[in-house]
């Protein structure tokens, strides 16, 4: 009969859990500092480190000097030998500093210091101070290079090998960069001499100014000679095309006075001659045919009619006479009226009239004769001109081709010629400027020779040890905090496992080295394997610790192991408490003495039952050794209760895993763990006890610890703290439900005290244990003694 009645989660649910433990997400500020602090000496530690490198680099490390010198790149140096300044923009600017560092960082320029000052032959040059990885690199370059034949190079050779060499190096240690936004190049170069640090910094602004005003005088040079030899061929070629102009002209008759043709200025000189003869002829016309009118009109229509205009030149004739005709016309009407038209002054009269009206006509006729004369001499005229001006254009339409071919010749001669001034003056410049001996750059700043190394920097380097160091160290530290995958603090139960966590015990004496653990690993017997535990105090004195110091933190963990047991298992019944671990070495053989030990010495009836069969312990708590055990109970060589050992003191009942011959019956352990006998031998151990304690191999390894948890009430899981991975223990209890159900509760043991408190936040119930021994009494257990009977 089974009398276990499992409960389905005895442990902490997880809703129970802190809010501040249940977030994922965000950062834990106060975990984080920590951690800080937990790895506070690390992080030191790695820093001390770096820093002693860093005094060992300063001590060792060759110190270098740096000269410079400053070069101001500035056009208005040249302004009075340039007729117009070039103007220039920001972009302009940029473009011409850029230039000019990379003018001075050129191998060509280096070429010209090397020879100024000779440095192929200079050894601080071509054989500087060498890091060890370069020695190492220049060993295996000799070495392989007794492998390899080849002639040896001719002294010229070599002699320009080191120079390439020299120069190689000298712009290794040169820098070149612009001042801020300014027209200043800053020109500095690093060597292990200070004095030939700012040599060769001086020879390098030397240099540059000397290869601007070649570079100057080479290109106008250039310049020069090109100009020459154009101007000869424009000239040659202007004066042949002037020649050729005037030889066109001769040839096609195309005289010009005043810049035009001669056949112009006549053919202008008539059209001009027959616009006034054609105005002549119209006012001759005009004239003749007014006179003819009034002649048509008859002698006396003449006479009436005969009002000529003043302009109509010399009338003065036919005014007088027609002021008598008047005159005498007037008399005779004043006769006419006072003595009759028969009177014989009035008839005188009128004969006078009629006299003087014949001579008015008269003097008309002979001025209309002679303005039709005028007029047909202007007729004549007229047409004479029109007859020269038809003759001299049709001779200029026949010299229109010719004259377009001269205009043409004439435009490119004035074209070459124009050429040719302009060449001329281009040339007559750059004559003048390729003697100008000033550059567009000066120093402004000379190099002078450094008092102290530029470096090493004693201060930078040391503060840049202590970053790395600080670098190294945090990244170290995280590393190991991200590696961090075991149980701390009872909250990571809580967080990880789900259930309760029933406290920690104490690490007792200290951690083994892990080379003693390999040696003992190697030479261990198996009748008395090893505990990782202690390495100095006995199994027989750590098994009843909790008797030697009731009073101790130690004991107070199984006393809330008792309490959460008798809280969480069914009251009035015997108790099958098994304690259980998922890797060996855990210390669950001490737990499970130690809380054998508590409840036997309240005064309950306690069994201890050994069973990790494999790999017992408990039988160190048995002075002499036992004989039988459950091995023997449960392959029926021994009857029940034969093999339990019973200790005077604690009262406490032990039946050990076998007795002196082991488990020799050829029985798998964990078949006898789930045999019937061993259900029989829990109930018959019920009936005689109120607690049954039982021991189990761990749970990973081996299945003996899955094959008894049927027949178990409750479990105390125990956990090495900062040893056991918590993923290792989740993913078992998940597994087997079974068993995760009857845990009651996980004890953190091998508790590093003093640790502890560096792992809990600073709210934590870890940082207030120190408080907590005001209620412990801390004994010395190293004289107890536990035998058992």
């Amino acid at each position: 009969m089974n009398r276990a009645a499992p409960m389905k989660q005895r442990g902490v649910p997880l809703s129970i859990v802190p809010r501040e433990e249940q977030a994922d997400g965000f950062i834990d500020l106060d975990r984080l500092f920590a951690a800080i602090v937990r790895r506070a000496r690390l992080v030191a530690a790695f820093v001390a480190v770096f820093i002693v490198l860093g005094v060992a680099y300063l001590l060792f490390a060759t110190p270098i000097y740096t000269a410079m010198t400053s070069i101001l790149l500035d056009d208005n140096l040249s302004k009075y030998a340039e007729e117009e300044p070039t103007p220039t923009n920001s972009q302009l600017l940029d473009n011409q500093i850029a230039s000019a560092v990379e003018i001075l960082k050129s191998g060509e320029l280096a070429l010209r210091v090397v020879d100024a000052l000779n440095l192929s032959e200079n050894e601080t040059i071509l054989n500087p101070p060498q890091s060890p990885v370069a020695i190492v690199k220049g060993w295996l370059q000799s070495v392989s290079g007794l492998f390899t034949s080849g002639r040896a190079a001719s002294e010229e050779v070599q002699r320009r090998g080191r120079r390439l060499k020299a120069a190689a190096l000298l712009q290794q240690g040169l820098y070149v960069e612009r001042v801020a936004r300014s027209s200043v190049v800053a020109l500095s170069y690093r060597v292990s001499d200070p004095q030939l640090a700012a040599t060769v910094t001086r020879a390098y602004a030397e240099a540059y100014l000397t290869d601007q005003l070649n570079a100057n005088f080479e290109a106008t040079e250039r310049a020069t000679v090109w100009l020459q030899e154009r101007l000869d061929d424009l000239r040659q070629r202007s004066q042949a095309a002037a020649l050729e102009v005037e030889r066109f002209r001769s040839e096609s008759g195309l005289t010009a006075a005043r810049g035009e043709l001669m056949s112009e200025q006549q053919l202008a000189d008539l059209n001009s001659q027959l616009i006034v003869a054609q105005a002549d002829t119209a006012s001759a016309s005009a004239r003749y045919n007014q006179y003819k009118s009034i002649i048509d009109q008859g002698p006396e229509g003449a006479v009436k009619n005969a009002t000529i205009s003043p302009k109509e030149g010399d009338n003065s004739v036919i005014r007088e006479l027609r002021t008598r005709y008047i005159a005498i016309g007037k008399r005779e009407r004043e006769v006419a009226q006072n003595f009759g038209d028969d009177h014989p002054q009035a008839v005188s009269l009128r004969s006078e009239q009629e006299d003087i009206a014949r001579q008015i006509f008269q003097e008309l006729s002979q001025l209309t004769a002679s303005y039709r004369n005028e007029y047909e001499v202007a007729r004549s005229r007229e047409a004479s001109l029109r007859q020269s001006i038809e003759g001299i254009a049709g001779k200029n339409s026949d010299a229109s081709s010719s004259l377009v071919q001269l205009r043409a010749m004439e435009q490119k001669a004035a074209a070459l010629k124009a050429l040719y001034e302009s060449y001329l003056g281009r040339y007559e410049q750059a004559t003048q400027q390729r003697s100008f001996p000033i550059a567009k750059a000066r120093v402004i700043s000379e190099a002078g020779v450094p008092v102290g190394p530029s470096s090493p920097k004693k201060t930078m380097t040391l503060a840049l040890s202590a970053v790395l160091g600080l670098i190294v160290g945090g990244a170290y530290a995280a590393f190991l905090e991200f590696r961090e995958r075991t149980f701390r603090l009872e909250g990571d139960v809580r967080s990880a496992l789900g259930h309760r966590s029933l406290g920690y015990l104490p690490l007792i004496g200290s951690r083994p080295k892990k080379t003693a653990q390999l040696l003992r690993a190697r030479f261990a017997s198996d009748r008395q394997p090893q505990h990782r535990v202690d390495d100095t105090i006995p199994f027989q004195r750590l098994s009843r610790i909790v008797l030697d110091a009731p009073r101790s933190a130690f004991a107070e963990t199984f006393r809330n192991a008792k309490l959460a047991c008798d809280h969480m298992l069914p009251a009035n019944e015997s108790r099958v408490i098994a304690v259980a671990s998922a890797l060996p070495d855990e210390g669950k053989s001490v737990v499970a003495a130690n809380f054998a030990a508590l409840l036997a010495a309240s005064g309950k009836r306690t069994l201890l039952i050994d069973a990790d069969i494999r790999k017992p312990g408990l039988a160190q708590m048995i002075t002499p050794a036992p004989r039988t055990g459950l091995v023997e109970i449960l392959t029926g060589v021994a009857t029940w209760p034969a093999g339990i050992k019973v200790d005077q003191r604690s009262k406490l009942a032990i039946l050990p895993a076998s007795g002196g011959t082991g488990n020799d019956s050829g029985h798998q352990s964990n078949e006898l763990l789930a045999s019937p006998a061993m259900a029989a031998l829990v109930e018959n151990a019920r009936n005689s006890f109120d607690y049954v304690v039982v021991d189990l191999a761990a749970l990973a390894p081996i299945v003996d610890g899955k094959a008894f948890a049927p027949l178990a009430d409750g479990v105390l899981f125990i956990v090495e703290w900062g040893k056991t991975p918590s993923r290792l223990v989740r993913d078992l209890l998940n597994s087997e439900p079974q068993i995760d159900a009857k845990v009651l509760g996980v004890i953190l043991n091998k508790t590093d005290m003093k640790e502890l408190e560096k792992y809990s936040d600073f709210d934590g119930a870890e940082k207030y244990r120190n408080r907590y021994g005001k209620y412990y009494v801390e004994q010395d257990i190293s004289e107890s003694r536990y035998t058992a009977a």
